[in-house]
């Protein structure tokens, strides 16, 4: 498996138990994943000219896009389910402060993920006519849970990764092109095992995590990644007759299933807490991530873990 690392072995973030605390008592682990949309679009009637000729006519417009997701656990640490029947890396190996989630490759929020342009008349396609994406991404995202029970609001702040078939080639080793995003994500995921048990690190790999996430959803769910393109018209026929609604997945290398089946990553740079469980004295943190050994910036900053937690008014 793949050699590839740059883990540290720092402590868990300062916010990491309290927060898996609040969703664990959440009825389902649900959050709104807001993204950043780049359309381009022709200039209308009015607006400003371009302030350079090259430009053009056509403009970027950085507009939101916001949806319900399902929280799916911290990265390397796939919650155990007695129904999952795929192979699991070794347990135990690394932890980290990561939030995932699952997604289809040919859903709209890839290309905000991946920081791409799109034309201004194609929110509508599902992605259907673009290529799909191996690993990359990188885009920045806020993630919000409203955890009911606590009172506690949770927004996590960073960017988001995409994990797909190719991040690993034939070997097991980290391919070319998700170098990058390997790197991102091993800078930030702590290494549980000690020095001795380095062969249980080796055979860690990213492409078994993928494959477990998949298997960690129902078949129906896992079936759903052979809907037909989301956001494509219904009248439109579909081209691929082993796409349709409903169908239930059991094989957990189902070619068409797993070609759209993609695992995100949020890398936080901040995260946002805020306790309304009191409605007379509502408080409030910002934990902002500053590397180890740094210093606190903010009055009455403390700095823990490589993170700086302030309490700010709400």
């Amino acid at each position: 498996m793949s050699s590839y690392s740059t883990t540290t072995q720092g402590e868990p973030a300062p916010w990491r138990s309290l927060f898996l605390e609040h969703v664990q008592g959440m009825a389902s682990p649900e959050f709104t994943l807001a993204t950043v949309r780049l359309v381009k679009r022709q200039r209308r009637q009015g607006e400003a000219s371009s302030p350079s000729p090259s430009e053009g006519k056509t403009a970027t417009a950085a507009v939101p896009r916001a949806r319900t997701c399902v929280f799916r656990g911290l990265f390397a640490e796939l919650p155990a389910n007695p129904r999952n029947e795929a192979e699991r890396n070794p347990a135990g190996v690394y932890a980290s402060d990561l939030p995932t989630f699952t997604t289809d490759v040919r859903m709209d929020k890839l290309a905000e993920l991946f920081g791409e342009e799109v034309e201004e008349d194609d929110g509508g396609d599902g992605g259907a006519s673009r290529s799909k994406p191996g690993t990359g991404g990188g885009g920045p995202v806020e993630a919000t849970f409203w955890a009911r029970r606590a009172g506690v609001q949770w927004r996590i702040r960073g960017r988001a990764y995409v994990l797909a078939p190719d991040v690993e080639d034939e070997r097991g080793e980290v391919s070319e092109g998700a170098r990058e995003v390997v790197r991102a994500l091993r800078a930030r995921m702590r290494r549980v095992v000690s020095s001795e048990d380095g062969e249980k690190e080796k055979g860690w790999s990213f492409a078994r995590e993928i494959t477990a996430h998949f298997g960690n959803v129902s078949p129906l769910m896992r079936g759903s990644f052979r809907n037909p393109a989301p956001g494509t018209p219904v009248a439109l026929p579909v081209s691929d007759d082993r796409l349709g609604l409903g169908q239930e997945v059991a094989d957990l290398e189902d070619e068409v299933a797993r070609a759209n089946f993609r695992v995100a990553v949020v890398v936080p740079d901040q995260v946002d807490r805020t306790d309304l469980s009191d409605p007379r004295r509502a408080r409030r943190w910002l934990y902002t991530f500053v590397g180890t050994g740094q210093e606190p910036s903010q009055p009455g900053g403390v700095v823990e873990a490589g993170w700086e937690k302030v309490e700010v008014w709400p």
